[in-house]
């Protein structure tokens, strides 16, 4: 995992991660559990063998920093991005629903033979969306400067 160089003015730094091993990936879940888009959001790209998705993250690598210092949580759009990507399949998703909005619940690895294998995005409400990989190879990149998350809260998750 390696983070990315600081805004150009000299900001904070956004997130850059890159997953290549099994054990990178809860890494990757955890950073981007409770991250929405839209069907619109996405882009199967299959000459480049990418899957892409634009989401609107909550920063969970801040939440401590921020209760600590009575700041507001905030919110930051990121791109999620699966490469060598073979084949693509979603259930619960009605995907000529261009406004409906997802919820990732989490991104979870399943190996195959040899480097191939799935990466599963789980989502609220029964959905999936599954890649059929090469190899592991997920990106997240922070691509807007973090915003104050519109509630003011954390999201909240039932015990």
């Amino acid at each position: 995992m390696a983070e990315d160089a600081r805004f150009e003015d000299g900001g904070e730094r956004p997130l850059h991660l890159k997953a290549e091993t099994a054990e990178d990936v809860p890494v990757i879940a955890a950073l981007v559990q409770d991250a929405v888009l839209t069907i619109a959001d996405m882009s199967w790209q299959p000459n480049l063998r990418r899957l892409a998705f634009l989401i609107n993250r909550f920063r969970w690598e801040d939440r401590t920093a921020a209760e600590a210092r009575g700041r507001r949580y905030e919110r930051v759009r990121a791109l999620l991005v699966i490469d060598g990507v073979t084949a693509v399949a979603s259930q619960g998703i009605d995907r000529n629903d261009k406004a409906a909005i997802l919820s990732i619940l989490s991104v979870e690895w399943k190996p195959g033979a040899d480097a191939a294998g799935r990466v599963e995005l789980v989502l609220a409400g029964d959905g999936a969306i599954a890649a059929e990989v090469e190899c592991l190879d997920i990106t997240l990149k922070d691509v807007t400067r973090p915003y104050l998350a519109p509630s003011h809260k954390a999201p909240a998750h039932p015990d």
